[in-house]
């Protein structure tokens, strides 16, 4: 069902990006034998992936609806740093057994009812004030991090306990905790985008807003609910970063925007809303993990990562640019022929 884009309806993208998939990690084999293939490198690439392609899968379904969320670092942090309030005023070095696994799961379900309710505020502002996604969710992101900012003067909160670190740092057999989570969420996404009516919605609203209203659609419930599993999404990741990295701050994870914004790009999902698949977007996150791993290895400065990133993202916009006008130029031949 998650991958229902590859197996049953591949289409020529998803068959490319596949392509690339499989060259890519086969160049970066052979250019860094002894370190890229290496367990410890797949390791710490199954630790890494989960926090940021959380948000690349709420990245995603935002994109689909023909929107983009900008807030959802600022919804992550802000989500972070209310779980970990929860868990250093209430959790002493005496505090033990069902006690203290009571006060984890509040600080977890406080963490991502917040989310939530930012993605609600958000959906609100898009589909009831009419104003555009991109200038609500630049707002929401700065209102975020202000808040966060207030609260925390700017100071990470620190010291959790280890059962709380045990999301970030543990494994289920062979299988880091954090990739089991994203595994997890990352079906039940592609499950809803491609087996369920509300996800058909969330196709349809992003295609053509008019006639998904006309076929019977309330577009305002759908945006509403849209941003409200983004939210969702980015308070699961704040869960997986907070527990990582045993803190909560603003500000962490600020470069987790850019890498999302071009997995999901570079995975199919058309900006302006109503196409791509999970199943793209799954592919792009391996890629773009693959070349970050590649890139520490060969000892390059986060600022020339950064540009590199922005580079791939140009250069990937415009050649989806040429390719939608090429197919356009076909279909207008199809029609007069």
């Amino acid at each position: 069902m998650l991958f229902n884009g590859i197996t049953k309806k591949m289409d020529s993208s998803l068959l490319i990006l596949l392509v690339v998939t499989i060259i890519l990690i086969v160049v970066l084999s052979i250019l860094l034998p002894n370190t890229f293939l290496s367990l410890r490198n797949f390791q710490s690439m199954a630790y890494q992936i989960p926090e940021f392609g959380l948000l690349a899968l709420a990245m995603a379904i935002a994109m689909m609806t023909g929107g983009i969320d900008l807030s959802v670092i600022a919804n992550a942090n802000l989500s972070g740093i209310l779980a970990a309030i929860i868990l250093t005023q209430n959790i002493t070095p005496d505090t033990a057994g069902s006690q203290l696994i009571l006060i984890i799961a509040l600080s977890i379900l406080s963490a991502l009812a917040l989310s939530a309710i930012c993605g609600l505020l958000n959906g609100l502002l898009i589909a009831y004030l009419g104003i555009p996604a991109i200038l609500a969710t630049l707002g929401t992101m700065i209102f975020f991090s202000g808040i966060g900012m207030a609260i925390t003067e700017g100071r990470g909160v620190v010291g959790f306990p280890d059962l709380f670190l045990y999301i970030g740092f543990g494994k289920i057999s062979i299988f880091p905790l954090p990739l089991v989570i994203f595994i997890i969420a990352a079906f039940i996404v592609g499950v809803i985008m491609d087996k369920t009516a509300p996800g058909q919605k969330i196709y349809l609203l992003g295609a053509n807003p008019v006639a998904a209203r006309f076929s019977g659609i309330r577009n305002n419930v759908i945006i509403i609910k849209t941003y409200m599993l983004t939210g969702f999404l980015a308070g699961l990741s704040s869960i997986i970063m907070i527990s990582r990295v045993n803190s909560a701050k603003v500000g962490y994870g600020h470069t987790y925007l850019l890498q999302a914004i071009l997995v999901v790009v570079l995975g199919g999902v058309d900006p302006a809303g109503g196409k791509g698949r999970i199943s793209g977007v799954l592919l792009g996150i391996i890629i773009l993990q693959a070349l970050q791993s590649a890139f520490t290895l060969f000892g390059f400065d986060p600022y020339s990562k950064r540009l590199i990133w922005g580079l791939m993202l140009l250069i990937v916009m415009i050649i989806n640019f040429i390719n939608a006008k090429r197919k356009e130029r076909v279909r207008r031949v199809k029609k007069i022929a």
